[in-house]
């Protein structure tokens, strides 16, 4: 491990630097050296440009001493995730077909981050378009978890969670539709946020109005998650929903007093959903932590008996939109999971599309009658703990075969076709010392108050701090880190 520059939170390194005592240029070198360090064990960044860090670095140290206002990521480095685009720097979505594509301009979140001070140096691996939950493709490879190289980071998001676990940085950009963010924070020990609908706006030339596809964030804390989305969230003319919520109730404290807070848990949800014995063992022993904060906790659920309806054909039905196109051009380079999805969105029908607005409505209303009894819902985030990183997903789960790449994500995907926000919390550590993720979700822009609980659990429990060992020489594959030219 490199100085303590790297364990810093997003929040102590952005206070350092604007009390001059860590330069922007010191935070850069040390995430570089950190990027040299672990990147060939655990393949998370694909794409580097450190001269161009090194002048936004520069910059960022001479802002610093003019006296100015400061934004509130002012000089922190920042790597991002591969399927949100950078302007000027290579986004490949870890697609060949994608292998030489240069954005113009940058997605909203990293526009945002930008403007925010984020010094950015480069790109985190995906698997290809963000399809799976393992982050592997056949441009870059795959990432494995900094916890146990051999094995799976999770993903879309993988590369995110892995440098932010691997004490690279403090926070990262990632996405979420199926769980993108919170089973890769599951399987790395960081913290992963779902936000509810349009907080953080993703405009689309092909779906203004698509609603299951999220971004959002990942820290080692969830103070970090707050700050993260007080300079990211905020409504955009270009995306039609609701105005979501103000960035302002980001920076609001994070106390909370759980006395009295009554927490709907389910182990499958009501419907079955397999998950690994030895996790729900443990996370059942971890719920005494809310009850000891004065929470009632209580076996409930709400009724998610449409929800696999639900998402399946709408992420289907996004998948078709977004990606149709791409396939038409070179279907011939893209996994197949992929085709599986887009070809499914195009199968549906207008009957499909009628019963999957009518399951939505239903679902809505079973939400809606379980915060009419509960505060908050808790669950497993994993199904399964981190997994052999040479397969393409787990063959079966609790002894129950997996039919499609999606199958082993459902504990994630059923709460994604609800709409409500979602953080995953890391739990602690397996037998075999593997870190499991608790999920929780509350009622629509509660976001806030999401985050508040999270934070009490995790200052009882403290499981972020416990990093990684990344030792040199554990790689299950060689790195394919990219630099851009000069």
């Amino acid at each position: 491990m490199p100085g303590t520059i790297g364990e810093l939170s997003a929040v102590e390194l952005t206070t350092a630097i604007r009390k001059k005592e860590i330069s922007a240029r010191e935070a850069l070198a040390d995430h570089l050296d950190r990027v040299a360090e672990v990147n060939p064990v655990i393949n998370a960044v694909v794409t580097l440009d450190p001269e161009g860090a090194q002048e936004l670095a520069h910059q960022a140290d001479e802002l610093t001493a003019s006296g100015a206002e400061l934004p509130l990521l002012h000089g922190l480095p920042m790597t991002h995730k591969d399927t949100n685009n950078t302007a000027g720097m290579r986004t490949t979505q870890g697609s060949l077909a994608l292998r030489e594509f240069v954005p113009d301009a940058d997605d909203l979140i990293i526009a945002r981050l930008k403007a925010a001070g984020v010094v950015s140096t480069g790109k985190s691996n995906v698997p290809e378009f963000g399809a799976g939950s393992h982050t592997f493709n056949d441009l870059f490879g795959t990432t494995t978890n900094p916890y146990a190289p051999a094995l799976s980071a999770g993903g879309s998001s993988g590369g995110v969670a892995a440098v932010v676990a691997s004490r690279v940085q403090s926070i990262g950009d990632g996405s979420d539709m199926g769980g993108s963010l919170r089973i890769p924070a599951s399987f790395c020990n960081v913290v992963g946020f779902r936000p509810s609908t349009a907080v953080i706006p993703m405009p689309s030339d092909v779906n203004a109005y698509a609603w299951l596809g999220r971004t959002g964030p990942m820290a080692r804390s969830v103070e970090d998650i707050a700050l993260f989305m007080s300079v990211t969230a905020g409504s955009d003319p270009r995306v039609p929903h609701p105005a979501g919520l103000d960035p302002a109730v980001f920076r609001s404290s994070l106390e909370t007093d759980m006395r009295g807070v009554r927490i709907g848990w389910s182990p499958d949800f009501g419907i079955g959903v397999p998950v690994e014995r030895g996790i729900l063992e443990h996370l059942e022993r971890q719920l005494a932590v809310f009850e000891g904060l004065g929470a009632i906790v209580e076996e409930a659920t709400p009724d998610f008996s449409e929800a696999d309806l639900v998402f399946g054909n709408t992420r289907a039905m996004d998948f078709a939109a977004g990606l149709g196109p791409i396939l038409e051009r070179a279907g011939d380079v893209i996994k197949p999971e992929v085709h599986w999805n887009v070809n499914k969105g195009l199968a549906l029908t207008a009957r499909d599309l009628i019963e999957t607005t009518a399951a939505r409505t239903r679902l809505e209303a079973g939400v809606q009658s379980f915060f009419g009894r509960y505060d908050l819902f808790a669950s497993p985030c994993a199904q399964v703990l981190p997994f052999d990183a040479t397969l393409r997903y787990p063959q079966s789960v609790a002894g129950v075969a997996s039919e499609t790449y999606l199958d082993w994500m459902r504990s994630a995907c059923v709460l994604s076709a609800t709409g409500l926000p979602v953080l995953s919390v890391p739990a602690g550590f397996s037998a075999a010392g593997l870190p499991i993720g608790l999920q929780l979700a509350s009622n629509h822009y509660t976001d806030m108050q999401l985050l508040r609980w999270g934070r009490a659990f995790e200052q009882q429990t403290g499981y972020a701090a416990v990093a990684p060992v990344v030792e040199a020489g554990a790689a299950a594959g060689a790195p394919f880190l990219t630099t851009v030219p000069a």
